[in-house]
Parts: structure tokens; C-alpha cells; sequence
């Protein structure tokens, strides 16, 4: 057994603490467990997903901890990733403290070629997981776990990203199914589209062929099913905004979408995706979407890596679409003055870097703007507002 001291966490005064990691698969789930005053981890492997065996062994755990005499309770942790946030409900609904850790904040070994098992995964787990509850900065980051309700409200911005996504893919299909016959300038959404196809001649003067008018055919009523999902989606949110109540995440929506070059859809990306949660402050604001720099400083080398990119990839992506528009759409504010007073009209790789740093600053005075009521310096509101 591996050998871990853990006697200088504050876990360890008045309360007999059990330490539990998970290694999770979808097979099999690892456990490691320390008992209190113990340096041993202790493994033990159950069926993925069986939460009758996890209580049976947490359950056996917690009596042999009751030996030390001390109230017993129980910590645990497991990576955060394809088995998402329910097990941590399940976890804090039984009465334990849980803690969701992001993997990649975990050290690991730099050798080109270092040894990768369940068994030291878990290992390494628990280590960084006894640092963290010792104090240690920086042993290991926390996932800030959402409630159902948000995590819920994820799924419409998702949900329609991924529509967006089918439907671009039905229509390119449909056109280079035309396209390799020598029809060009086809248009699968216009109405009478499908009509149109009886009377439709090749490059070389042929009707369609009956196998690939029938494979059309298919493609546009799946096209067509994307369609009318996406203008679901999009009534419900339009109802919802327009029925929102004080405080709700739909009054978020609204209140931004009255900044001009901010629409609906963008604040509701931005809400669903970033602003559910509170910050503390603008680093946690640019950390949370991976806006902040990686500087290298080591020795006489010293250079800039770019942004670190390790936050919430749709909100950064979202975040600096939104930048491109505001610098069209609030020529006068101040955070648009300021990017053109250092671009200028240079184009390329320069504009590129400035836009992403422009979309840090106007991703703050939007949490800014949604926290305190303050609008952005020098922005607009949309006339009807």
C-alpha cells in the first residue's frame, strides 16, 4: 500500500476524517480510501455506477473510522469529467464533502515516457487532494460544481449550437449532391425548393437520376425537421424572455441584449455559459473564459505564450465574437477607442491579438454592467429601450 501523510490537514481535530478518491470509468470505479491516523491508501474496486457497493463500502469505512473515538465524516473527491456533476449530488446529498477536481490542474510526471495506470492515477489523486485540504496554494483547482437549474439552462444554448450545426451540414449536402450534377445556386430552404426539382436539368440536359433525387429527398425532410426544432427552441426562449422575473437568469438575458451589438442570442450565451455564477473579481471574470496570459519567465528567456484557453471554450468563443461586434456597433464607447487607438488600420495577426484582449475587457464591464447597473463607458442603448 502506498504510504501518504496526511496528519497536517485541519481535517484531523475535532472530527475522525475519511479520505476518499474516485477513479472513474464507465467499467469500473477505482476507490482509494485513507482512514484517520492511517498513512495507508486502501483500494477497492466497484462496478461503475453502483451506488448500492459505494454506500456498502463508505458505510464500512465509516464504522472503522468510529474507532478513534472523534465524529466521523468523510471527504471525497474525483476528476471532473464524462460522468458529470451527479455523483458529486449524489455525494453531498449522503452528508460528504465533495470536491470536484479539474484533471488538468493535477502535476504529473515530465518524463517522455511515464507510466499511466488507474492505480497511479489514484495515487497522484489523493496527493494533490491531501495538499489541497492542507492549504497548499496551488495543489489543485476546484470545479465550481452549478446547480441543476443552471446546468439545465446549458442545454437550450447547446442544444441550438448543435442544430445550427446539422442544419449547415443537411443544406451542404443537399448542394453538392446538385452540385456534382452541374445545378448551381441551389437553395434547400427556399419554399418550393422541392418542386423544383421535377422540372431541374443537369449540366449535360438529364433529369435528375431516381436514386439521387430520392437520397435528396431524404436529406431535405431530415433539413427540414432541423429547421422546425430550431424555430421551437427559438419561441420558447422568446416567451421566457418576454414572461422573465426580477432576478432570473432570463432578466440577465434581457438586461444585456438593451446594449447595442449584444442580441438575444449572444446574451443568452453569455448568460447560460458565464454570468449564472458570481465572480469576485475581473481575474476570476478573464479566467473563467481562459482570456488571461502565459507569461514564460525563467532564467534570460522570457516571452509571452498567448492565452492560456483553459476556461469555458463556448463563452471564450462567444466572448470574442462579441468583441468584433462591439467594435462595429459602439464606435464611441471607450472600450472601442481604445483598440483602434493601438491597431489602427493594421490588419492581420496584430488585430487578431488586440480583438482577444478587447473581448477580456469588455467581457469585465459586462459582469460589471449586470452586477452594478453601470453601462460600459460611452455605450449605447438600443433606441426602444
Amino acid at each position: 500500500m502506498m504510504k501518504l501523510a496526511h496528519t497536517d490537514t485541519p481535517t484531523t481535530g475535532e472530527y475522525g476524517t475519511v479520505c476518499v478518491a474516485f477513479e472513474l470509468s464507465k467499467a469500473k470505479w477505482k476507490l482509494g480510501v485513507m482512514l484517520p491516523g492511517s498513512d495507508k491508501l486502501s483500494r477497492y474496486t466497484i462496478a461503475g455506477g453502483d451506488l448500492a457497493a459505494l454506500t456498502a463500502r463508505l458505510a464500512t469505512a465509516q464504522a472503522k473510522a468510529a474507532r478513534c473515538g472523534k465524529p466521523v465524516r468523510i471527504v471525497s473527491c474525483y476528476e471532473a469529467g464524462f460522468d458529470g456533476h451527479w455523483l458529486h449530488r449524489w455525494l453531498t446529498g449522503q452528508g460528504i464533502v465533495n470536491y470536484e477536481i479539474d484533471p488538468s490542474s493535477i502535476e504529473v510526471n515530465r518524463r517522455a515516457r511515464r507510466a499511466k495506470t488507474d492505480r497511479i492515477d489514484l495515487e497522484r489523486l489523493m496527493r494533490a487532494f491531501l495538499a489541497h485540504l492542507r492549504g497548499e496554494p496551488r495543489a489543485c483547482s476546484v470545479v465550481h460544481v452549478p446547480t441543476v437549474e443552471d446546468e439545465d439552462r446549458k442545454r437550450r444554448t447547446r442544444e441550438r449550437e448543435r442544430l445550427l450545426k446539422e442544419r449547415t451540414a443537411h443544406t451542404n449536402r443537399i448542394k453538392a449532391l446538385l452540385h456534382g450534377q452541374g445545378i448551381r445556386d441551389a437553395f434547400p430552404l427556399k419554399p418550393g425548393f422541392m418542386a423544383s426539382l421535377e422540372s431541374v436539368r443537369t449540366g449535360d440536359g438529364r433529369a435528375l437520376p431516381p436514386a439521387l433525387k430520392e437520397e435528396i429527398v431524404r436529406e431535405h425532410e431530415r433539413l427540414c425537421l432541423v429547421n422546425k426544432q430550431l424555430a421551437k427552441l427559438e419561441a420558447k426562449s422568446k416567451a421566457e424572455r418576454r414572461a422573465a422575473a426580477p432576478g432570473s437568469a432570463e432578466a440577465k438575458i434581457v438586461h444585456l441584449a438593451q446594449l447595442k451589438g449584444i442580441g438575444p442570442v449572444g446574451a443568452q450565451g453569455l448568460v447560460n455559459e458565464m454570468f449564472y455564477r458570481s465572480f469576485d473579481n475581473r481575474r476570476q471574470v478573464g479566467s473563467y473564459i481562459g482570456l488571461t496570459g502565459t507569461p514564460y519567465d525563467s532564467g534570460e528567456s522570457r516571452r509571452e505564450q498567448g492565452i492560456s484557453k483553459a476556461g469555458n471554450r463556448r463563452a471564450r468563443r462567444l466572448a470574442i465574437e462579441l468583441a468584433w461586434l462591439w467594435v462595429s456597433h459602439q464606435p464611441g464607447s471607450e472600450l472601442a477607442r481604445w483598440f483602434r487607438e493601438r491597431v489602427g488600420n493594421i490588419k492581420g495577426r496584430v488585430r487578431r491579438i488586440a480583438i482577444v484582449a478587447l473581448a477580456r475587457k469588455l467581457m469585465v464591464a459586462l459582469w460589471r454592467y449586470l452586477e452594478t447597473g453601470v453601462v460600459p463607458t460611452g455605450a449605447v442603448l438600443h433606441p426602444s429601450i
